[in-house]
Order: structure tokens, then C-alpha cells, then sequence
């Protein structure tokens, strides 16, 4: 038998539970079914933010994305902000705080809450959720689409995607949406993983592995204006992790993707410039003049930071403030200004927390996210060639993405 909706959306991850929510919430008595691959659905939501599920961020804007259009971007955003998304959770039952660097976390400190209060109040408006249904295939016919799913076929007058992209596969995202998408008419922007651990070549990081310190990356891409990405950053055995290197990390993936030559540096002391920081090291010569120089960037660095940079560069730790020739001085202002990281790589998408790319906003109506292409299909979320930086931002732009889409819905 097959089953018949108004409204169907593929993919009950974030983008997808909001977006049924919100459209049997303000259109009461749609048949909506949500249907997804998964025996158990949200697991992308449960190991977000190690297990405690970073809502959103006290300040959103565009600033924080990359992919389409910014102008785009902010509209989407405007629709469902920060100060209404809080007060949505508050009122399924999940009160949130907020922590460093702005994220705001559910009080139990569990994403386990985020997924139930989600699921619970699918239930009680009334959302069809079948879990099992891996769609397989999709087709237009002329009042709808009939789809074809591993738990049976359903038609439905309105399809929203919401499959997500390719990030963290072990969660279920195996890029079926995007072969859906183009079923239907759509072109890609070509994926990469964004948010991912990074890989460097030489030794240097990993006598480092474990210590963390406050960095600005700088990523340069050839023929593009530098992107500039403050916050922690971490040494591994591999290389790098961390906030900032994980916001690097799609930027470094794009610029290869496109065939441009691309060099990753860090300021190891941001905040400082040139004059600055050679200025500093001069006063602590002046006032410190028996201290060794290791000792002495040691007061700025973590010690084993310190030491290792002085042997990179060669200049000998035991050397007296009030000895160092400005050469080598100079020569250490610049290296920790601009600390050279060899990226080779990332670790890929099986560590990747989003993935970069994919059905372009050009495509879509951005009042709507309705396709340009073909009427009555819908996205939101992460299919969409849209992608923040960590801290809460893609799941705010699951919210508001998904706020637009369902707002739609219920006008029609």
C-alpha cells in the first residue's frame, strides 16, 4: 500500500525534525511524513558537540558562513534568529545556557535531551516520523513526487530534502540527497569536508600533541584576499585540531579543490603585530636583562612551545635578553607571527563535522529555499551550499533554514 502526505521530508536529522515541526505547528492538519535511512534517527544531533549538542551561538550572522550568497544567508537567518530559537527549545522543555566563546549548551549538558524534546514534539503534532525508509529514488509527477524507500513507496504533493551532505558518514550522511537533488533537475557545487582535523607534514607538531594555545590562522589562497580565523588552537600527532584549525580546514580544502596554490600560517601571539611584539621582546630585555631567552617566551607561549620554536629557528635558548642579536630577534618576531604550517591533508570526512558545497542558492528562492527548478521541491540544512564555522552555527542554520521552508509550506 502506498502511503500518501501532503508534505514529505527526507532526512529526520536536525534541519528535517525542525522543518516538520515548524510546518505542522503553524498548518495544523497537514499529513506530514518524515522519513529517514536510519533504524535510529538523530545520531548526528547525539555526538554533536561531544555528546552535549551545541545548540546554536548567542550571535549569529552571516559573517559566520561561508558558501552562497551572504545577502542570502542573512535573509534565512533573519527569518528564525538566535533570541526565537532559544525561546523554541524553551518551550519543548530544553533551557539553554550559554558558555566560552559564546555556545550555548542544553542545562543538562546532554544531546540527549535536544533529540527527545525534538522527537517528542514531532509526536505530538502530529508528524508521521518512519525511521527505516531509505529513499532510494524520487520522481516528479504532475500533482507531486512519488518516492521509493526501503520501507515502501509514498507520494506526496510537497518533498523537502533534508539529508544532509556527506560529514560524518557513521551518522548515516551518505550524500543521497545530492543524487535526489540532481534526479530532479539540480546542479552541485563540489563537496569537501569542512571542520576537520588537519594533517601536517614534518615533525614539529608532534612533540607539541596535547597543548593548546590562542592562534590567528591565516589561510592564503592564490589570487584571493586572506582569511584571517582567531581561536584555540591544538597540536596533535598528526597535526592540528581545534576551533581555529577546523575553521580553516574548508578553506584549505576549497582552494585546492579549485587547483590554487594555498599556504596556512599562524600567529602564535594574536592580537600582536611586527612592532608590537619586537617592541615587548625589547622591554623584556631591558627589565629582564639575565633572563635566558628561553625563559623569557616562555611568559608568552607554553614552555614546550617555546622551546621547540627556538629550535626550529635555531637561535640558542640560553642566550641573555640583553644579548640577543636584533637579527635573531627579529627573525623570531616574524617566525612567531607568522608560524608556517605545512598542511598536507585533512582527515576527511569521517571526521569532518560538515560538509562543504553542494545544491547552490542560486537555485533556490530565497524567500521560500523552494527549487527554481522544480515546483514543489524544497531544501534546508546542510545539502545546501551553505557552511559555518564551529560553535552552534550549523545547527542555527538547520533552525532558521528550516523555519523558512516549513513557513512556506504552511502559506500553501
Amino acid at each position: 500500500m502506498v502511503a500518501s502526505f501532503d508534505i514529505v521530508v527526507v532526512g529526520a536529522g536536525a534541519a528535517g525534525l525542525a522543518a516538520s515541526i515548524f510546518a505542522a505547528r503553524q498548518k495544523p492538519g497537514l499529513r506530514i511524513g518524515l522519513l529517514d535511512g536510519a533504524a535510529k534517527v538523530g545520531a548526528k544531533i547525539l555526538i554533536s558537540g561531544g555528546g552535549r549538542c551545541n545548540v546554536t551561538h548567542e550571535a549569529v550572522g552571516p559573517a559566520d558562513f561561508w558558501g552562497g550568497s551572504s545577502n542570502v544567508v542573512r535573509r534565512i537567518l533573519s527569518a528564525l534568529p538566535v533570541d526565537r530559537t532559544i525561546a523554541f527549545f524553551k518551550e519543548i522543555g530544553v533551557a539553554l545556557h550559554v558558555e566560552e566563546r559564546g555556545k550555548l549548551f542544553p542545562d543538562s549538558n546532554s544531546a540527549h535531551t535536544v533529540l527527545d524534546a525534538l522527537l517528542a514534539e514531532a509526536q505530538r503534532v502530529g508528524v508521521d516520523l518512519r525511521s527505516a525508509h531509505r529513499v532510494g529514488a524520487v520522481a516528479r509527477r504532475d500533482e507531486g513526487f512519488i518516492l521509493t524507500s526501503s520501507g515502501g513507496d509514498v507520494t506526496s504533493r510537497k518533498l523537502v530534502l533534508a539529508t544532509g551532505g556527506l560529514s560524518l558518514p557513521k551518522t548515516g550522511s551518505d550524500g543521497r540527497g545530492y543524487e535526489l537533488a540532481t534526479t530532479l533537475g539540480h546542479s552541485l557545487v563540489p563537496t569537501t569536508p569542512g571542520l576537520e582535523p588537519l594533517l601536517l607534514d614534518g615533525e614539529f607538531h608532534a612533540a607539541l600533541s596535547g597543548i593548546a594555545l590562542p592562534v590567528q590562522i591565516c589561510v592564503r589562497v592564490a589570487g584571493r584576499k586572506p582569511v584571517l580565523l582567531e581561536g584555540p588552537m591544538l597540536w596533535t600527532h598528526f597535526g592540528i585540531s581545534g576551533p581555529a584549525a577546523l575553521d580553516a580546514s574548508r578553506h584549505w580544502q576549497r582552494g585546492r579543490l579549485e587547483g590554487a596554490p594555498v599556504t596556512v600560517t599562524a600567529n602564535l601571539l594574536p592580537g600582536r603585530d611586527f612592532e608590537s611584539l619586537d617592541a615587548v621582546l625589547l622591554e623584556l630585555g631591558r627589565l629582564q636583562p639575565r633572563t635566558q631567552l628561553h625563559n623569557a617566551l616562555a611568559s608568552l607561549l607554553p614552555a614546550k612551545v617555546a622551546e621547540a620554536v627556538l629550535a626550529h629557528l635555531k637561535l640558542p635558548k640560553e642566550t641573555t635578553m640583553a644579548n640577543v642579536p636584533r637579527d635573531d630577534r627579529r627573525a623570531l618576531v616574524r617566525g612567531l607571527l607568522e608560524w608556517p604550517l605545512p598542511v598536507s591533508g585533512g582527515r576527511g570526512y569521517n571526521f569532518a563535522e560538515v560538509t562543504a558545497g553542494g545544491v547552490p542558492l542560486t537555485e533556490v528562492d530565497p524567500s521560500t529555499l523552494e527549487s527554481r527548478r522544480c515546483p514543489g521541491l524544497y531544501f534546508t540544512g546542510e545539502i545546501l551550499d551553505v557552511d559555518g564555522r564551529l560553535g552552534g552555527f550549523n545547527f542555527q542554520w538547520a533552525w532558521s533554514s528550516a523555519w523558512v521552508v516549513a513557513s512556506a509550506l504552511a502559506r500553501e
